[in-house]
């Protein structure tokens, strides 16, 4: 199959995935609704999404580092959508929380297998991996439409609807699993060579850096709805504006992140990232009125440029476990930060919204210094970009 088609059709099931993991916060504002769930109630449907969903994610890395396993694209889109479209049906919170779980054990399987074929698929390209790491965010900016447009019509009684979208998914990865495994199956996109040794300290910084991003990331994803309508004095369409703000800014911020890795390196363009991302949470946090919208979109880009660099990074560090770093960088970016969006909303309970969300403002800042210390990997085979190298007043940028 063609590279381009390959990728196409896999940024399109990527979408159909992680619509699910969008769609979790985004249900949020209806079980508070309509079962008068607290902000610690509701962060702890996020935390059930994410939770098992950070321990097998790179539990499913490491075995598809050993074991081919392509039947795992189709097969974890049906089980992520399947618990997120039970979800709603039941008004017990044990069993909310059990069919958001599955859900997330779906999405969980899905990205370190995904990630190994479109290396594959992609033979190597960082464009590619970016288009398709593009997927997966097109796929957060439409979960809060397409819960407005289902769940806010009917209720939570119509999520059952929400099943297509891994209907769909799992029918797109077919073509592309024909055309890619009898080469994925028996090899990596590239086979390891003696000199390329897997690099765990600085895989290790990054996954810190991975992890920072998802607390922020997911922080938000689970209480800028509540507190844009705070801050605005909006209804339930304000906050789903700013939801959607969040979401879609990763198109653009995935997208500019490849055109700015090719003029300079990936650790550059993180590590200016994560300085930009500073400041626009700041804003976001202390800047009332409709100018919110603005530091959403400047705080989603800056979220988002990094986020197919980092995936290519990881694998870069550790070439002979590209489904571990995959599952990793890939996934983990978004499950790990639910563990931590009960504190926020105990916290929120305790105090304000706005105080529980200043402690975010750090965490790129944490990514930042980070990022200071890592270096582009050397890959045998892949031309260096044709920038110029980073004089030392930038690398302290």
């Amino acid at each position: 199959m063609a590279k381009n088609r390959a990728i196409t059709l896999l940024s399109v099931g990527h979408a159909c995935v992680d619509v699910y993991q969008g769609a979790v916060a985004a249900l949020v504002p209806f079980f508070v609704a309509e079962r008068a769930y607290t902000y610690a109630a509701a962060s702890g449907i996020v935390l059930a999404a994410s939770l098992l969903s950070s321990v097998a994610q790179p539990l499913f890395g490491v075995v598809t580092d050993r074991r081919a396993m392509p039947w795992l694209l189709p097969v974890s889109t049906i089980v992520g959508g399947l618990g997120i479209a039970l979800s709603g049906l039941s008004g017990s919170y044990g069993l909310t929380l059990a069919f958001v779980a599955v859900g997330g054990i779906g999405v969980a399987a899905y990205h370190p297998e995904s990630a190994r074929v479109a290396r594959i698929a992609s033979k190597g390209s960082n464009t590619a991996m970016g288009w398709f790491s593009l997927g997966g965010n097109l796929g957060f900016a439409f979960a809060p439409v397409m819960i407005a447009v289902v769940v806010g019509t009917g209720g939570l009684r119509l999520s059952p609807l929400l099943i297509f979208p891994a209907l769909i998914g799992s029918a797109l990865c077919l073509p592309v699993l024909r055309g890619t495994e009898p080469t994925a199956a028996t090899s990596g996109a590239r086979a390891p060579t003696p000199s390329q040794r897997d690099d765990w300290p600085s895989f290790t910084k990054l996954a810190l850096a991975v992890v920072c991003r998802s607390i922020v990331f997911i922080g938000l994803s689970t209480f800028v709805s509540f507190y844009v309508r705070a801050r605005t004095d909006g209804g339930m369409a304000a906050g789903t504006a700013a939801l959607f703000v969040l979401y879609l800014g990763g198109a653009v911020g995935t997208v500019l992140g490849g055109r700015l890795a090719d003029r300079w390196d990936r650790v550059t363009v993180v590590r200016r990232s994560y300085l930009l991302t500073v400041f626009a949470v700041a804003g976001l946090v202390f800047v009332p009125g409709p100018a919110i919208y603005l530091f959403v979109a400047l705080t989603s880009a800056g979220l988002y440029i990094p986020f197919s660099l980092q995936v290519t990074l990881g694998q870069d560090y550790l070439p002979n476990r590209v489904g571990t770093a995959g599952g990793i960088t890939l996934g983990l970016t978004i499950s790990i930060g639910g563990l931590f969006s009960p504190l926020i909303g105990r916290l929120a309970d305790a105090t304000s919204l706005q105080t529980a969300l200043m402690p975010l403002i750090a965490l790129p800042a944490l990514a930042w210094l980070l990022f200071r210390t890592l270096a582009e990997p050397v890959v045998p085979g892949r031309p260096a970009t044709t920038a110029a190298s980073p004089t030392p007043e930038e690398m302290k940028s």
